[in-house]
């Protein structure tokens, strides 16, 4: 199994030296430090204008980086690990354009770039980027387009499509990525309409940040059953999940990690317990987590995300990230 790390992206509650601003050097760093550990893979999501009183924060729009120039500096930096977009909000961009930007950063990293795009889930967002749609319904048959019109770029055109949302009039799109034919489209997400559309245009499905391996099973017959449909072996969609994570050594440290987090979590996280907030997360000592991503794997799951924060994307303790990596035994 190849085990990627959600990266810092936001300034959920402002932290230091700088108030209301997440250093870049804090975001290179925590990936330098993943790719020497040996993270597989790490991941920027894409949330222009997100609002941080949803997570508890202060009001107003939380700062953060915009994936593509970010992913590109990354490039640059790193050297062994995937570099992946968890998961672009395919609605908020022109698809041709966002196929162009994801080209230059599989050239700028050498053949490392996995996408993950998505129909979008933040209603406020869109209302701000002033994109309308009529329900969750039309965002996806945008996604739809939006992976058609990104493969069929990505084979460096000329490509045509005219669709309801997306239109591309002979458009080439040079240079060609490195990975030949294509970076993997993966398309993230849970919901039946959406593993349809996973079944039959995407290279991969993920979902995140919170399962339980019941609930995931459901998933999995859904999923099985829209390749059904779609003439498709399900064995050919990798498998990529997502979970906030938390690893100690031995049951104390579990507990003194728990309460570092805790204590340093807005709200602190509801009041819940160690055994409340375990459920549908990977925490444990480093033998449970090993047990638990081998459970994860007889499931079929090939690439599994840790976010070493209650948050995606949020700045880690970086004595976490060490023991995230002895745990998975990268």
């Amino acid at each position: 199994m190849e085990i990627g790390l959600s990266l810092p992206q936001y300034d959920f509650f402002a932290p230091e030296p700088e108030p209301g601003r997440l250093p870049w050097a804090e975001v290179e760093r925590t990936a330098r430090q993943a790719d020497e550990l040996g993270f597989h893979s790490l991941w920027l999501s894409d949330h222009l204008f997100l609002e941080r009183s949803r997570y508890g924060g202060p009001s107003g729009r939380c700062p953060g980086f915009d994936p593509f120039p970010a992913l590109g500096a990354l490039a640059r930096v790193t050297h062994r690990a995937r570099l992946g977009t968890l998961t672009l909000a395919s609605p908020l961009r022109p698809a041709a354009v966002t196929a162009k930007q994801l080209v230059t950063v599989d050239v700028l990293s050498g053949g490392r770039l996995t996408v993950g795009l998505g129909a979008g889930w933040n209603e406020a967002e869109f209302r701000v980027a002033g994109v309308a749609f009529r329900g969750p319904g039309e965002r996806l048959r945008h996604l739809e387009e939006a992976i058609v019109v990104t493969r069929g770029l990505f084979g460096g055109g000329p490509f045509s499509f005219a669709g309801r949302y997306e239109r591309v009039v002979g458009a080439r799109c040079l240079p060609r990525p490195v990975q030949r034919p294509s970076p993997p489209i993966w398309v993230g997400g849970r919901g039946d309409r959406l593993l349809d559309v996973v079944a039959r245009l995407a290279d991969g499905w993920n979902t995140v940040w919170v399962w339980t391996e019941a609930d995931y099973r459901e998933r999995l017959q859904v999923l099985g059953a829209a390749c059904e449909r779609a003439g498709r072996d399900p064995a050919t969609v990798t498998l990529s999940l997502g979970l906030s994570s938390l690893v100690g050594e031995d049951a104390a440290d579990l507990a003194r990690r728990f309460r570092r987090l805790r204590d340093t979590t807005p709200g602190g996280l509801g009041g819940a317990t160690l055994d409340e907030w375990r459920r549908g997360r990977l925490v444990g000592t480093v033998d449970d987590v090993r047990v638990q991503l081998d459970g994860w794997a007889a499931l079929g799951v090939s690439s599994f995300i840790v976010s070493p924060r209650p948050l995606p994307f949020a700045v880690p303790h970086p004595d976490d990230l060490e023991i995230l990596a002895a745990a998975c035994t990268l």
